[in-house]
């Protein structure tokens, strides 16, 4: 069983538990059109097209019965862009153990200077596929606060009851799904890792031959049983959703990476609360646990992904509408200075920095330190079977801080 002071536990709805000493975990276990801004052509998408089953706007838009304890839409209420407000009033207050369906919305087609409709359409999607909430969204544009701000469109505050400063929350995630059979993935010939302010860019660096403004609308649907992006009639990509953003509010201060303005945390890089991890196994089925810095947490969730590789190399993935289901719960007996997630398979244990060598040795310094407290191991043993037996992926190269994961496998553990 865990152990620790582990607020809100809702036993019955786990699986077996978990062998940890000290740390509590969790116990759960048609085709691609690339279509160019400066051509308004619409793609065929039934031509040659396997036959898949997506999921219907109208299905996702309102709230589901009898699954979740509360409901979050994602109303222009409920979302903040670009940042996470410290002071928003919560959309919603919980008690630890409670569940939380979320809607999100993605920012794509969601916060152009063009009108959603006219935009989206022109991009080859039917008028019946554009939900309600990115028309809404767009809308409640003007008088948005913008200086300092991303671009992400974030759902929340959520309060959870009894959390303090220096706790640390547990986030449970239950469920994702889509809300919309189709996403948006961006490439262009200076974008992500071959931006010329990347890191270790070079004036003389051979560019892509990829037109400005070229957008991937990319379908998605049930073939032969299974979710999967239908990138063209011989590729089909598994879709595995999860939220790009998962956070709790920042302590922000100016200097740090993505703050500016005073009081701002801009929503693009991640960091020790969160934020935009893209780390793609925070998906249905895996726990993750973030450091509190205000009262209540403050949970926001945002920027979901129908499918994203580790890296996000063009600097977006199948950006897509999804919804999560969620469980709160509040450590007190324990501090952490990053976030740490697992599953049934895996502890994952990041390490975040603008320098992407320093990001791994965050990642391998907090993977020792994990594997002293929590198996009793001495720093040159944790060092040995890191090298030995842990994987250190890059999961996020562009989002100005990069993460860098740990993946310590549970399986060597005999106890």
């Amino acid at each position: 069983m865990r152990k620790g002071n582990r607020v809100g536990s809702r036993n019955s709805h786990r699986g077996p538990a978990l062998s940890l000493r000290r740390w509590p975990g969790a116990r759960l276990g048609p085709a691609l059109a690339i279509v160019l801004a400066a051509a308004c052509g619409a793609p065929d998408g039934e031509s040659g097209s396997p036959q898949a089953n997506p999921s219907t706007p109208e299905m996702r838009s309102a709230e589901p019965a009898g699954e979740a304890d509360h409901f979050v839409p994602s109303t222009p209420e409920n979302v903040a862009w670009g940042w996470f407000p410290i002071d928003k009033e919560p959309v919603l207050r919980v008690q630890p153990g409670e569940t939380v369906r979320i809607n999100t919305v993605t920012h794509a087609g969601a916060t152009q200077s063009e009108e959603p409709v006219a935009y989206l359409t022109g991009l080859g999607l039917p008028r019946d596929e554009i939900l309600q909430d990115v028309l809404d969204f767009w809308a409640s544009r003007d008088g948005r606060p913008r200086e300092g701000r991303s671009g992400h469109v974030i759902t929340g505050p959520v309060y959870v009851e009894g959390a303090e400063p220096g706790d640390v929350l547990e986030v449970e995630i239950l469920s994702i799904e889509t809300r919309v059979s189709w996403g948006i993935n961006n490439t262009s010939a200076r974008g992500g890792v071959f931006s010329m302010d990347y890191p270790g860019a070079r004036p003389d660096d051979p560019a892509l031959d990829i037109p400005p403004g070229t957008r991937h609308v990319i379908r998605t649907g049930e073939v032969d049983g299974r979710e999967v992006a239908l990138i063209s009639d011989d590729i089909h990509v598994p879709l595995a959703p999860f939220m790009g953003i998962l956070a709790v509010a920042p302590d922000p201060v100016v200097g740090q990476p993505g703050v500016t303005v005073p009081g701002v945390q801009g929503s693009r890089p991640p960091g020790a609360f969160g934020g935009n991890l893209d780390v793609k196994d925070l998906k249905a089925g895996t726990t993750l646990y973030l450091p509190v810095f205000h009262e209540g947490a403050l949970f926001y969730t945002g920027d979901g992904h129908g499918a994203q590789g580790d890296g996000e190399v063009s600097g977006t993935a199948i950006e897509q509408s999804l919804s999560g289901v969620f469980r709160f719960a509040v450590h007190k007996d324990r501090t952490i200075s990053a976030p740490r997630a697992e599953d049934d398979e895996y502890y994952m244990i990041m390490g975040i920095d603008v320098d992407l060598d320093r990001a791994a040795r965050h990642a391998t310094w907090e993977v020792v330190n994990f594997l002293g407290e929590e198996k009793g191991l001495s720093p040159a043993e944790a060092l040995s079977l890191a090298s030995i037996a842990v994987d250190f992926r890059v999961s996020e190269v562009v989002d100005l801080t990069q993460v860098v994961t740990g993946y310590i496998p549970k399986n060597i553990f005999l106890r």
